[in-house]
C-alpha cells in the first residue's frame, strides 16, 4: 500500500492520519513539538495544568453529526466525561450594586432571566432566544466528496433537512458583528456577557450559532481537556499501526514533476507517494515549498489573513492558587474598575475560567486560573522581546491583571502559588502557527470562504487543518483531515474506511 507522509500532529494530522490507516496506507506523521495536539494544547507548572487550547467542544453532543467523527477518530471513547454546566458563563457586574448575568443554556431560562434583569431589552431578549431556537439543529454538516468510494456514507441530506428553520436567519445574522449586534441591548451587563462568548469581532451567526450550540446539549467540555482529545486521537492512530514521529521538524514539501515525493527533515530527504500537510496553511504555504504555492486559493488566503485584526491572537494568563474556589460559577466575566493598557489596546473588562482539582488541574484545595486576552498582539510581543523586556512584559501583564482579580476574587489575596504567560510568540515558536495566531475571522457582511483541501497543480499533496473552513477551531480540523484523506483514497482507487 502507498506510503504516506503528514506534517503535523496536531488535530487536522492525527484525524488525516487516522483516517488513511483505516483505508489501508502506510502513514506516518512528523511533527515537531514533543507532543500532539498542535494548538490543541495544555501545560503544566508546579502541579497545576493550564488549558490552553480546548474551551468547549463542538460535536460533543451525542445526536450531532460530528459526534460520530469524534469518536471514529479516538477523540470521545466510552469512558470520556464531557461537562455541559448551566449556566455557561455569568457577567458579575458590581456597578451600582452587585448583579450576576447568567448565559444559560437553557433557552426558557434564559429568556426568563434576562428579561428580569433588564425589561426594558425584552423585545430583544426574546428575539434572541428564538434565533438560539432555530439554531438548536443547526451544526457542522459532515460530507463526503463526490465519486468516493466509501464504506459508510455521511447522513448529509438528512442533516441539511434539520437546519432548515434557521436558514432565513443566516444572511441578517451574517451583516452585523457579535460587537454592534450587543450594543442594541440597553443594559450594558448584557452587552458584556455577549461579547464575552466568543471573540466580539466575528459576527453575529458564529455567536447564535454557538448559543444553539450550547442549547442542544453540545458545546460541553472534556474532562482533562486538550491533552486528553489529543492523547486519545494519537492513541486511536497508533494502535492502528500509524507511527508519529516527535521532534521533527519539516524543513521543506519536495514537489517533483508535479507531484509531492516526500518530505525534507534535517537535511535528509524521506520519500513519499503523497503527502498531507497539516500545519498552519498559512505559514505552509510560504514556508515549506520552494517556490511557495502561488495557486488562487493561496492567494485569497493570504489576501485574507494578512488584512490588519484579521487572525485571533491570545495571550494566556494562568495562575495557580492555593484556595478552594470550587463553590463559584467555572467561567466569569466582569468589567474593570480601572482600565489598564495593553498592546495598545484598553482593557475594559476581563473573563476567567475556573479549573479544580477533582480534574487534575490542581492540587487538592486549590485552583487554576485561566484568562485570555485576545487581540493582535504579535508585533507588540515580538519588539518587546527583541529589546530584551520580554520576560518583565509578561510579568508586568500578569501582575495587572492579578490586581484586578483580587478585587473580583479576595480569597485568592497571597496565595498566588505559580503564574504563567503564553503569547502568541509561544504558539509559534511549540505550534508553528503564523504569529501564533489561533483563527481567522469571518468578518461581518463578508462570506464565508473554504479553501481546498487538494491544490489544482500539484498531484499526491493535501492540506487540512483550521485555516481551511470557516469558523476553524478544532471542528474544522477534524472535518478536513477526514476531506484530505478522502482525495488520498478517490486519487488512489482505495475505498475510505
Amino acid at each position: 500500500m502507498a506510503n504516506i507522509l503528514i506534517v503535523g500532529a496536531g488535530i487536522a494530522g492525527l484525524s488525516a492520519g487516522i483516517y488513511a490507516r483505516k483505508s489501508g496506507f502506510e502513514v506516518t506523521i512528523y511533527e515537531s513539538h514533543t507532543i500532539p495536539g498542535g494548538n490543541c494544547t495544555s501545560w503544566q507548572r508546579k502541579g497545576y495544568l493550564f488549558e490552553g487550547g480546548l474551551h468547549w467542544l463542538t460535536g460533543s453532543g451525542a445526536d450531532k453529526p460530528l459526534n460520530r467523527v469524534w469518536r471514529e477518530v479516538g477523540a470521545l471513547t466510552e469512558e470520556t466525561r464531557v461537562e455541559t454546566g448551566d449556566p455557561f458563563t455569568v457577567c458579575d457586574w458590581r456597578a451600582g450594586g452587585r448583579l450576576q448575568v447568567c448565559l444559560y443554556r437553557d433557552v426558557a431560562k434564559l429568556e426568563t432571566h434576562l428579561c428580569a434583569v433588564s425589561p426594558e431589552d425584552t423585545p430583544r431578549i426574546r428575539e434572541l432566544c428564538r434565533d438560539i431556537i432555530r439554531f438548536i439543529a443547526f451544526s457542522m454538516p459532515v460530507m463526503d466528496i463526490f465519486f468516493l468510494k466509501t464504506v459508510v456514507k455521511a447522513p448529509s441530506l438528512v442533516t441539511l433537512l434539520r437546519m432548515l428553520p434557521a436558514v432565513l436567519r443566516i444572511i441578517p445574522l451574517s451583516a452585523l458583528s457579535v460587537t454592534d449586534y450587543a450594543a442594541k441591548f440597553k443594559h450594558p451587563a448584557i452587552r458584556l456577557l455577549l461579547t464575552s462568548v466568543i471573540n466580539p469581532s466575528y459576527d453575529t451567526l458564529s455567536l447564535v450559532a454557538t448559543l444553539g450550540c450550547f442549547a442542544a446539549g453540545d458545546g460541553g467540555y472534556i474532562e482533562g481537556g486538550s491533552l486528553v482529545l489529543a492523547a486519545n486521537m494519537a492513541k486511536c492512530f497508533e494502535a492502528l499501526g500509524g507511527h508519529i514521529r516527535y521532534g521533527k521538524k519539516v524543513e521543506k514539501v519536495l514537489i517533483r514533476a508535479g507531484k509531492a515525493t516526500g518530505l525534507v527533515i534535517g537535511g535528509e530527504t524521506i520519500p513519499a507517494d503523497a503527502c498531507i500537510v497539516c500545519t498552519d496553511t498559512l505559514a505552509a504555504v510560504d514556508t515549506l515549498f520552494d517556490p511557495p504555492i502561488r495557486e488562487g486559493w493561496a492567494r485569497r488566503m493570504r489576501v485574507k489573513t494578512f488584512r490588519p485584526g484579521a487572525l485571533i491572537m491570545c495571550s494566556f494568563i494562568s495562575i495557580g492558587v492555593e484556595a478552594d474556589l470550587s463553590s463559584l460559577p467555572e467561567s466569569i466575566t466582569f468589567p474593570l474598575e480601572h482600565p489598564f493598557e495593553h498592546a495598545g489596546r484598553i482593557i475594559t473588562g476581563l473573563a476567567y475560567k475556573l479549573y479544580f482539582g477533582s480534574a487534575g488541574y490542581a492540587p487538592k484545595g486549590c485552583s487554576a486560573i485561566t484568562l485570555i486576552i485576545a487581540g493582535d498582539s504579535y508585533g507588540y510581543w515580538k519588539r518587546e522581546r527583541e529589546q530584551g523586556r520580554y520576560d518583565e512584559r509578561k510579568r508586568e501583564l500578569f501582575e495587572q491583571i492579578l490586581a484586578a482579580l483580587e478585587k473580583q476574587l479576595p480569597a485568592i489575596k497571597g496565595k498566588v502559588a505559580v503564574w504563567d504567560v503564553a503569547t502568541p510568540l509561544t504558539y509559534e515558536r511549540y505550534c508553528g502557527t503564523y504569529h501564533g495566531s489561533w483563527m481567522t475571522i469571518t468578518p461581518a457582511g463578508t462570506k464565508r470562504v473554504f479553501y481546498p483541501c487538494k491544490p489544482k497543480r500539484i498531484g499526491n499533496l493535501y492540506f487540512a487543518g483550521q485555516r481551511m473552513m470557516p469558523p476553524g477551531g478544532t471542528p474544522a480540523a477534524v472535518i478536513t483531515g477526514r476531506t484530505a484523506a478522502q482525495y488520498l483514497c478517490r486519487d488512489f482507487g482505495v475505498v475510505f474506511g
